[in-house]
Formats: C-alpha cells, sequence, structure tokens
C-alpha cells in the first residue's frame, strides 16, 4: 500500500475537499485525484463520493479512515525510532558497578533531555568493538590496547577515563588502616582477583601492572559473585583485591571493608569510547564533549600507565 497515497486520502478527509488537500501537500489538485484512484483501485473499493459541494465519505471510507491515520502514526513512530536525535543515544558500559556507568549517570543528570538507552555488553574490546561497527550500540568504553592504525577505518576512540585504584582489604588485613599505599607496599601482599579470562584488555593490564611493580595477582578460585568475593575478603587477614575508585560495591556493615587508595605512583586503567566515525546521533558529540570536561578537571599526581596507554 502506498502511504503517499493513504497520507492524500487522509488530508482529503480532514481538508473536505480536494483543492484544500493539494494545497495542504504542495501538490497539484489533479495529483491527489490520481493518488486518491490508485488506492481506491488497490484496494477495490469507493472511499469518496463526489457532488457538486464537494467530497464524502463512503461506508468503506469511514471504515478506512481510523486505519490509514494509524499507518501514518506508525510510519511517524519508525521514523523517529532510528532517526538520529530522536532515538535514545545507546551506550555499552560493560558493568553498572564500574567508572563508565557512573560517569554516564553523571552526564544523565548533567543533560536530562538526552535520551539514553544504557545496555552491558558481556564482551571484551574487540566484540564490543564489532558491535559498534555494526550498529548494535552508538558507543561503548574500553580499554584499547591496540594502536589507532590497527583498528577498522570507520572506528574512532578518545581517552575518556582514567580511572584510579584502590586497595580493598578486610579489617585484620595489615593494610587496613592505613590512609593511602603505594604499588611497592602491595608486592608484600596477595592480590586477589579470580575469574580473569587471559587475553581481555584488563588481563593484559594487570599483567603489566604486576610486572612493573612485583605484585603478585592471583587468579586461582572459582568464581562465586562478588558478594562471596567480598565476603571472602572481610573475614582475611591476608587476601585483597584492587577496585576501581568509582567502582560501586555494597556489602553489609559489619563486613568492616576498606577501601585504600593507591598512589605514588597512582596507576591508571586508562578506557576509551569508542565509535564509528559515521555515526550522526548528535547526543553522541554532547557525550565526547562531557568525558573530555570530566577528565580534564582529574588531579595533577604522579600517575603509572601501561605501555599501550600512554
Amino acid at each position: 500500500m502506498n502511504l503517499d497515497a493513504v497520507r492524500t486520502f487522509v488530508a482529503a478527509v480532514d481538508a473536505g475537499q480536494f483543492q484544500d488537500a493539494a494545497a495542504a501537500l504542495s501538490i497539484t489538485q489533479q495529483a491527489v485525484s490520481k493518488r486518491i484512484a490508485a488506492l481506491e483501485k488497490d484496494l477495490g473499493v469507493r472511499l469518496f463520493t463526489r457532488t457538486a459541494r464537494g467530497t464524502h465519505l463512503t461506508v468503506d471510507g469511514q471504515t478506512f479512515l481510523p486505519h490509514a491515520r494509524e499507518l501514518l502514526r506508525a510510519e511517524a513512530r519508525a521514523d523517529a525510532s532510528v532517526r538520529p536525535g530522536r532515538r535514545a543515544l545507546r551506550v555499552d558500559v560493560h558493568s553498572r558497578r564500574i567508572a563508565p556507568a557512573v560517569l554516564l549517570q553523571d552526564f544523565h543528570r548533567a543533560y536530562p533531555r538526552i535520551e539514553l538507552d544504557v545496555v552491558t555488553l558481556d564482551a571484551d574490546v574487540h566484540a564490543a568493538m564489532a558491535a559498534v561497527e555494526a550498529g548494535t550500540v552508538d558507543a561503548t568504553f574500553h580499554a584499547v590496547t591496540v594502536a589507532a592504525r590497527r583498528l577498522p577505518a570507520a572506528i574512532r576512540t578518545t581517552r575518556v577515563i582514567d580511572e584510579h585504584h584502590e586497595l580493598l582489604v578486610g579489617p585484620r588485613h595489615a593494610l587496613a588502616n592505613a590512609r593511602t599505599v603505594t604499588p611497592a607496599q602491595l608486592a608484600d601482599h596477595r592480590i586477589w582477583m579470580p575469574g580473569m579470562a587471559p587475553g581481555t584488555e584488563w588481563a593484559d593490564y594487570y599483567d603489566e601492572l604486576a610486572a612493573a611493580f612485583g605484585l603478585t595477582i592471583d587468579l586461582v578460585g572459582p568464581v562465586f559473585g562478588n558478594e562471596a568475593l567480598l565476603a571472602e575478603i572481610a573475614d582475611s587477614a591476608e587476601l585483597a583485591t584492587l577496585a576501581g575508585e568509582r567502582t560501586r560495591y555494597l556489602w553489609p556493615d559489619s563486613y568492616d571493608l576498606r577501601r585504600v587508595p593507591v598512589r605514588d605512583p597512582a596507576p591508571i586503567y586508562p578506557m576509551s569510547l569508542i565509535w564509528r566515525d559515521d555515526n550522526p546521533h548528535p547526543a553522541l558529540r554532547a557525550l565526547c564533549d562531557y568525558l573530555a570536561s570530566r577528565r580534564a578537571q582529574a588531579p595533577d599526581i604522579e600517575v603509572w600507565l601501561p605501555p599501550w596507554g600512554e
């Protein structure tokens, strides 16, 4: 069914005369008549009776009218669902606990009129980048461990998050009461991070961190979830783990867990926003500008970065 013909039919009904419908649609009266005739032929019924005093709907025309209006509403909804600036900006944050999700929520507070569709793809940087390239999401946050020249031609990245670390320990741990700890101090302690998948960008990062400061990062053990990990650390005098400064964890008060900033130097986990260069969604620029301004406000302290993050 030709939607232009349907649109012309509705315009003729609303205007009352083909001449007025033609003016409203910026076409000729002859074009209106041809479109209505084609629609009637397609449907196999007469939609209008024509008299000297104008046009009137037939019974079939009256029956068809509400469906015609719904067809035009569906067309408008379909158009708005994909037209840049009208649909929500779809952004992958990987996990709703970590820095990208926190910053995206801050962005939403600053720009509440921009619609966001926040998703959590269970994917490393390569799979997430493929989702961006395919148009499944508009943007994603990940550490980019490869040179820009090796990225797909359409992909663009910009570093937007420098995430500091905190040591997460229970109340009986030797570093529980420290105001800050250095990476060198951590060399004497077991950092427990079970379940880290080899070959991911975060595994590459922690390999570099461990090599730079002589850390022991223990990946051994089954993964029972964050709640179980926190319970184990709270009950141990030896176990500790590393968490992003903006990572959101919740635990019972009885755990008395401590978050101790790592400084001198402060290891940085660098994360980039990844998007397609040809994505016209106007909210992408607003998001990039906001994230750049937040990164510019970071404190000027001595930091450590992996070689691929510099």
